[in-house]
Formats: C-alpha cells, sequence, structure tokens
C-alpha cells in the first residue's frame, strides 16, 4: 500500500488506466478477429471496409498510449497485406 499522498494518487490512477487500456485492447482484439475471419472467407469489400475500421482504432489506441506507436504500424501493414492478396 502507499505510504505517502502522492502515491496513492499515482495508485488509483493507475487502476483508471489499466481497466481504460483494457477495455480498448479488448475492443481492437475483438475487430482484428473479425478482419481476420473475413480475410480467411475470401470476403473481400467485407475484408477493406473492416480494415478501415480496425486501422482507425488501432492508431486511436497508439495515439493514447495502449500500444506502441511502432506495433500499431506494423499490425495495421500485416493487416493491409492479407486484404490486398484477397
Amino acid at each position: 500500500m502507499a505510504n505517502h499522498k502522492s502515491a496513492a494518487k499515482r495508485a488509483r490512477q493507475d487502476l483508471k488506466r489499466r481497466d481504460r487500456n483494457r477495455t480498448v485492447r479488448s475492443a481492437v482484439r475483438t475487430q482484428i478477429k473479425a478482419l481476420r475471419q473475413a480475410i480467411e472467407a475470401g470476403e473481400k469489400d467485407t475484408a477493406t471496409a473492416r480494415l478501415r475500421t480496425t486501422e482507425r482504432s488501432l492508431r486511436k489506441a497508439a495515439s493514447k498510449g495502449v500500444y506502441k506507436k511502432t506495433t500499431a504500424s506494423r499490425t495495421v501493414s500485416r493487416l493491409a497485406r492479407a486484404v490486398a492478396a484477397i
């Protein structure tokens, strides 16, 4: 447990951020999963539409610090290549 007022505040902030990050990360993973299913099924139109929304949410999560920017860029790049290969 925190011994100082500032440490207690930091602990509270960490809990809030952890919950928010967990929610965002879960939502992004769900979108990626749906996109990969569309790619495997060979649905070009659906995959293209889902790629747009997935890329937007990934980049937004990276700007908020949930993901590193390079990780988000790498993931978007791989997904875009997979969609283009359909």
